[in-house]
């Protein structure tokens, strides 16, 4: 006998449709499956046996073909165990003929029966919607990710006996009674998050440039470099950025949870990602771990940071070869992976926050305390490339923190007051870029520069001054024109002045080790 059951694989962060064809014969026993499997799939014959064995169900002594198709697509992961489980009973007889027509099932199978946590489930109920499936069943663990998506009724189950009792009942209120359908309140999900603590900016002391800095970045979402001292509150600074970042829409908490969830780094029982994504990778990160990629790609950590922060901390200390292979996804707000088993892309939209020491001891230009040679500064700074630097929008330097900012430090201004800034400035922007694809002056490409930081006669006059003063480039040039951007909106103006070029000229790199 035969059956096809839908199930789903992944291809990135989207994913489609795989029909599970099952085949019974007479014959030699034996269980075959084809269909350009990995080795987790091949493994799924032996998951599927013993499990069904365990539940009190005997395969016959036939030949069973299983094949997985489309044929020409390989084919990765543990979460084919059900679908070749219910597709094995369908065509054995045990299920009713047709009684999982419609239906798309996820999950890996223990030796027991039960159905583990798979990944991807998101993004897959995703494509059986739009492919006109209209319900899905998938681990108990994995039920409130997919019931995120509107489009098909997701219904969690914990073992396969719970399959087949619901298979059994042929529909209606009696099989809804034992798998229902999963419901997930998206309003209550992120009206929880706001009850979430996060690290404040008022335990900040003194640092003023640097928290206006961290301000203009989080308004336009602009690539910041804090250099200073040990001490000084470079991490610090960075850790409470997010807390002054716009929240994440639904759609951006939906692009962050199917990069989560493909990774398989969804928590049990989570539905959606609601927080903006910090990553901090130590600097002896691999490029395939920050990239992502692998024999089989999985996402890396500059995707998992996708819409939120990404933060490097002891900057020269990363291989070059690491922070060069970053050029690419800065620019492009993707990665590329190629392998032979096929090709991928990441989302990699993130917000680059780096941190350094001035110098390999981190004192200079104290000559009191820092004993580095000048060619050491260089070769230290020089771990970082032109082309990195080019592509940071904000660099600014900060000093030691002195006894009086301490002692006052209580009245620093806190990350709410700051965030209602960010908010106006957002909105200045969400206007602006109707339409248009943008949503951030960060994202804006050098085509569109004009259109959106336009300047007038007495601007451009000084543009032209910096742009020789600073020996800028192409790239700089167009940076400092979307910073001066957000500074304006964080101004409530419409127009870029002058005093907002030069602010932004300003945070432009000036170590005369980097000259």
């Amino acid at each position: 006998m035969y059956s096809a059951i839908y199930s789903g694989a992944l291809c990135g962060v989207s994913a489609y449709l795989v029909s599970v064809e099952v085949d019974i014969a007479r014959g030699l026993p034996g269980f075959s499956m084809v269909g350009s499997l990995g080795s987790e799939v091949r493994e799924s014959r032996e998951r599927v046996m013993v499990a069904l064995k365990n539940v009190g169900i005997e395969l016959p002594p036939c030949h069973i073909t299983v094949n997985l198709s489309p044929a020409d697509v390989r084919k990765e992961g543990t979460a084919f165990d059900l679908p070749i489980a219910v597709g094995v009973l369908e065509a054995m007889g045990v299920l009713p003929s047709g009684a999982a027509a419609g239906m798309l099932f996820l999950g890996e199978l223990g030796l027991d029966g039960e159905l583990k946590k798979a990944r991807g489930v998101l993004p897959i109920v995703r494509a059986a919607g739009a492919g006109g499936v209209r319900q899905c069943i998938v681990p108990g663990a994995n039920a409130k990710e997919g019931a995120v998506i509107p489009d098909a009724a997701v219904r969690g189950a914990d073992n396969i006996c719970e399959v087949i009792a619901f298979l059994k009942a042929g529909g209606g209120e009696a099989a809804d009674a034992l798998l229902p359908a999963e419901k997930v309140d998206v309003g209550e999900l992120f009206q929880r998050k706001d009850g979430v603590d996060s690290p404040d900016f008022r335990d900040v002391n003194g640092q003023t440039e640097a928290r206006r800095a961290a301000e203009i970045a989080a308004a336009g979402f602009h690539n910041l470099l804090m250099t200073g001292p040990p001490g000084a509150g470079k991490s610090m600074i960075a850790g409470r950025i997010p807390g002054i970042l716009p929240d994440l829409t639904l759609e951006e908490s939906l692009e962050v949870t199917a990069v989560v969830s493909v990774a398989g780094l969804m928590k049990e029982g989570d539905a959606l990602v609601t927080q903006r994504p910090f990553k901090s990778p130590h600097h002896t990160v691999s490029q395939a771990a920050l990239l992502g990629g692998s024999a089989y790609p999985r996402p890396g950590i500059i995707s998992l940071a996708h819409r939120g922060v990404l933060f490097l901390d002891e900057l020269p200390e990363f291989q070059r070869t690491v922070l060069d292979a970053l050029r690419q996804p800065i620019e492009e707000h993707r990665v590329n992976i190629s392998r032979v088993s096929g090709n991928v892309t990441y989302p990699s939209d993130f917000m680059l926050v780096c941190a350094m020491n001035p110098c390999p001891c981190g004192y200079y230009p104290d000559r009191n305390r820092c004993r580095c040679t000048e060619s050491q500064i260089r070769r230290y700074m020089g771990k970082i490339s032109g082309p990195i630097l080019d592509r940071v929008d904000l660099c600014v330097e900060l000093q030691p923190v002195g006894i009086a900012s301490l002692k006052t430090g209580a009245g620093a201004e806190g990350s709410a007051d700051i965030r209602g800034r960010v908010m106006r400035a957002r909105e200045r922007q969400k206007l602006r870029f109707e339409g248009s694809g943008y949503r951030f002056n960060g994202d804006i490409e050098a085509s569109c520069i004009d259109r959106y930081c336009g300047l007038g006669r007495e601007e451009q006059g000084c543009m032209e001054q910096l742009y020789h003063s600073l020996r800028l480039s192409a790239r700089a040039y167009h940076r400092i024109l979307k910073v001066a951007r957000t500074i304006a909106d964080l101004d409530g103006k419409d127009r870029i002045d002058t005093e907002h070029l030069l602010e932004a000229a300003s945070y432009r790199p000036s170590t005369e080790y980097w000259e």
